[in-house]
């Protein structure tokens, strides 16, 4: 499985969110609490952030666990940024190792995130794989199902989609193939889409926007987005939706 987090909102350093917390990202790379599959996210990390003037997100990605990263802890804590991507990942079974396939993945402006599996990955997803063209699974940066959810929702994106129409679709048209879990995140520094599609995901607001697998602490005011949903947020707020069945 996998742990991630979308913020947006006011200049922070990523490691108040990040790291600071009692239960945050950093602690759920070695102790998650509400995570259903897996025990420990050390098959690597990601952190995207967006700098003020730039749309164009930063990534410092590594393919070994968070916690021993002596870099990303001086980063986390001098950075500061109005909205953050990061991941702690734990890897399925026959996707690639290393660097590459540790989120958040990007194109431009945008940063992706995928926590969740493909099970029977990859021979049962490989009508999936087929409805892109060759020349997209070649530029896959990793042999990964989340690449391959990536490169799906890029599609999406480059056809004229919205972000969380982007998300839904490829939702529907992956659980198609298996019982695939199916939990996506998706940001370009100014709104954030999400889907809870068979683990847990949460949501709080003020001050900022966080979106996550879990909470970081034990305060007031967050809220778990029900299975099978599509979040969208903005720094004015947050909206669920259902997404249908891919069967229905």
């Amino acid at each position: 499985m996998c742990r991630h987090l979308a913020y947006l909102g006011e200049p922070l350093a990523p490691g108040a969110v990040l790291a600071e917390p009692p239960y945050a990202l950093v602690h759920q790379s070695w102790a998650p609490r509400r995570q259903r599959y897996g025990t420990v996210n050390a098959d690597g990390f990601g952190l995207g952030w967006y700098a003020d003037g730039d749309e164009r997100p930063a990534r410092y990605r590594r393919a070994g666990p968070v916690w021993a990263d002596e870099a990303f802890a001086d980063l986390a804590r001098v950075v500061r940024t109005r909205a953050l991507l990061a991941a702690v990942r734990s890897a399925t079974a026959g996707c690639a190792p290393g660097e590459a396939a540790a989120a958040p993945f990007t194109d431009g402006r945008r940063l992706f995130s995928h926590n969740g599996a493909l099970p029977g990955w990859p021979a049962a997803y490989g009508p999936l794989a087929a409805t892109l063209p060759a020349a997209e699974l070649m530029a896959l940066e990793a042999r990964s199902d989340s690449a391959l959810l990536w490169a799906l929702v890029q599609a999406r994106l480059q056809a004229g989609a919205e972000l969380g129409e982007a998300l839904a679709d490829t939702v529907r048209e992956a659980a198609k193939y298996g019982p695939a879990r199916l939990n996506l995140l998706l940001t370009d520094g100014s709104s954030i889409a999400a889907t809870a599609w068979g683990d847990t995901l949460f949501h709080r607001s003020g001050p900022g926007v966080v979106v996550a697998s879990e909470p970081y602490d034990d305060a007031p005011g967050w809220t778990e987005v029900p299975d099978r949903s599509l979040l969208l947020a903005t720094p004015a707020g947050i909206t669920v939706h259902p997404i249908d069945s891919p069967d229905a």
